[in-house]
């Protein structure tokens, strides 16, 4: 059922995308928390010096500025590697926007060998994210900046 549903918005979202990147991050959001379920929190961070800055997001407020290694997606970026955490509250340094989060995947946006920011998604369920989130979420992250490069970060 999930990989349906990552086909769906796979075949769907770039019929949202424009030339503008906050746009295409705005529609990305947006279509994730509306069709994946299970999830409480979906957003970028994009990169910002040495920081990594709230963006574009759908759910409850969140974290606003995030340092490099700090938390899962100050991790992720700094690794530059997806990374899929079943427990956030075993996760050693996780930073805690919203206490009903459970699970999270952050995927890093890298185009031409640079650091742009990274996708989250964030969950109320434990052991919510897997490989096929994984494989997925690269695609799309490598398809929406194929469409539109974001700002030098």
């Amino acid at each position: 059922m999930k990989t349906k549903i990552y086909q769906q918005i796979l075949s769907e979202l770039p019929h949202f995308w424009t030339d503008y990147y906050l746009t295409n991050l705005s529609q990305t959001a947006a279509m994730i928390y509306q069709t994946l379920p299970g999830l409480n929190w979906v957003g970028f961070y994009l990169k910002n010096g040495d920081q990594l800055r709230l963006g574009p997001y759908q759910g409850k407020p969140a974290c606003m500025d995030i340092q490099m290694g700090r938390g899962v997606c100050g991790t992720s970026a700094k690794l530059r590697q997806t990374l899929i955490v079943p427990d956030v509250h075993q996760f050693i340094d996780h930073i805690a926007c919203d206490s009903a989060s459970n699970s999270e995947i952050v995927i890093p946006m890298i185009y031409q060998g640079q650091l742009l920011g990274v996708l989250d998604l964030d969950s109320p369920h434990l052991n919510h994210f897997d490989y096929v989130d994984a494989q997925n979420l690269q695609v799309l992250v490598s398809d929406m900046l194929k469409k539109s490069i974001l700002p030098s970060a």
